[in-house]
């Protein structure tokens, strides 16, 4: 079959509402598409699991900290489950891990900033997460096959933190005066970068167009921010904290809230490396990929073995 035959095939399966799936013919650019935002959103979801480690031990009750273990622990099989979707594009872990530690690769700009205090990982999982699951549910219906399936399982999980961050958030504001300037400044500090999250303006988004026509994505970048805004608003007014940003406001004629500009000089600055966290966080996972070295060459090793015994057997 002529390429021409192929692609006019491949755009009817998308027209369809139909998955694409490893073994069917794809264009090279709707392949290495996913595997950029596979990958990123698999290196997130690993590098993620570091600022909520940082307060594992400082957790302040035993309940909080096997909850936040379980969660940090759910942010691992993420990653692995989001790996293994883009190993089926024909890329190797290795290979990912090598782009992301290079710098080739990206990871969400949200996990360049610090956990100062314990309301952070409270306005983590509301904020955070809470902006996760409004992409992530999109992705439910992704037309790639294996990253629509393993988004059902990570969005179930992802729902589960972002109540956890709110009941953190919620004891906070009704326990003291104290508490609740943490819950405050938290807030304060952690809504502009959740909206970033969303990625840039949908003018200055060079992907945008095309994931939407693949059907990659189901909502652009601004529509997903729009969401994300008029969901959370009322859950601060709930929790009896304000969002730090002085134009949001009711618009009865849009049916959404309007909002302040956010500092886009800010956000490429992030995801171009020059966030607080970015040489911290690039150099923990150096680490632990050197550290890990023997244990990828003996399960290597262990493999070989093993086929090497199987093939005996056979002969």
């Amino acid at each position: 079959m002529d390429i021409k035959s192929l692609e006019d095939r491949f755009e009817a399966k998308i027209a369809a509402g139909e998955s694409i799936e490893p073994k069917d013919w794809m264009p090279e650019k709707y392949r290495k598409t996913h595997i950029r935002q596979i990958s990123q959103h698999a290196h997130s979801e690993i590098v993620g699991m570091l600022p909520e480690g940082n307060w594992i031990t400082r957790a302040p009750s035993l309940r909080r900290k096997v909850a936040l273990l379980a969660k940090v622990q759910d942010e691992a099989g993420h990653g692995l489950y989001l790996y293994s979707a883009a190993e089926t594009l024909g890329i190797s872990r290795d290979e990912m891990t090598e782009q992301l530690l290079s710098g080739k690769a990206k990871y969400s700009s949200i996990f360049n900033y610090p956990t100062l205090t314990w309301a952070d990982i409270g306005a983590i999982g509301w904020l955070v997460d809470g902006a996760a699951i409004i992409n992530q549910v999109m992705l439910t219906r992704t037309s790639y096959g294996p990253y629509a399936r393993a988004m059902v399982r990570i969005c179930k999980e992802e729902s589960f933190h972002q109540r956890q961050g709110y009941e953190i958030m919620l004891t906070l504001c009704n326990g003291t005066p104290e508490q609740k300037a943490l819950a405050q400044d938290a807030l304060n500090r952690w809504w502009w970068p959740s909206l970033m999250m969303f990625g840039p303006r949908d003018a200055e988004s060079p992907h945008t167009e095309q994931s939407m026509k693949w059907k990659i994505k189901r909502k652009t970048n601004d529509e997903l921010r729009q969401q994300f805004i008029d969901i959370t608003k009322p859950q601060a007014d709930i929790l009896g904290i304000t969002i730090p940003d002085p134009d949001l406001k009711w618009n009865e004629e849009r049916g959404h809230y309007d909002f302040g500009d956010i500092d886009w000089d800010e956000f490429w600055q992030v995801v171009n490396g020059n966030g607080q966290c970015n040489k911290d966080r690039i150099a923990a996972k150096q680490k632990a990929w050197d550290e890990g070295a023997w244990v990828r060459d003996a399960a290597v090793a262990h493999a070989e073995k093993k086929e090497q015994k199987k093939q005996k057997l056979s002969a």
